[in-house]
């Protein structure tokens, strides 16, 4: 029985170990990432107050309202192209790309074609955060 509790013991102890050296789920690495790379402009709760925005000449977006934009479908190829700096053509756009900044690791993401995309996992976690955000 004493065996028993020590081997127990034993294997709790290193699953903690294990479980505080793993890398953080992707939820908590994109709240990470959108308050490092989006909250300046965005606010912190991205409905557009970040410390920034008084001196953007075209105020940040309210990515908080990006469904509500789109009919009530989140359009997460886009927004994940945006986040990365495709601006749809238009060169005049305020948003920094953060494409660079998002590199690591890479995912297979459908971008809707129904062709798998190798993309950075960052991106994705960082779309699918905004995308838990929306009002």
């Amino acid at each position: 029985m004493r065996a028993m509790v020590t081997a127990v013991g034993t294997g709790l102890g290193l699953a903690a170990i294990v479980a505080a050296c793993a890398p953080p789920t992707p939820a908590v690495g994109a709240r990470a990432d959108f308050a490092a790379y989006c909250a300046v402009c965005h606010g912190p709760d991205g409905r557009g107050g970040g410390p920034l925005a008084e001196g953007l000449e075209t105020a940040p977006a309210d990515v908080t309202l990006v469904s509500r934009r789109n009919g009530g479908v989140f359009p997460k190829t886009q927004v994940m192209g945006h986040i990365a700096g495709y601006t749809m053509g238009r060169s005049d756009s305020p948003m920094p790309q953060f494409s660079e900044l998002l590199d690591g690791p890479q995912v297979m993401f459908d971008d809707g074609s129904g062709q798998l995309v190798p993309t950075s996992a960052r991106l994705v976690a960082l779309a699918d955060y905004v995308q838990s955000i929306q009002r």
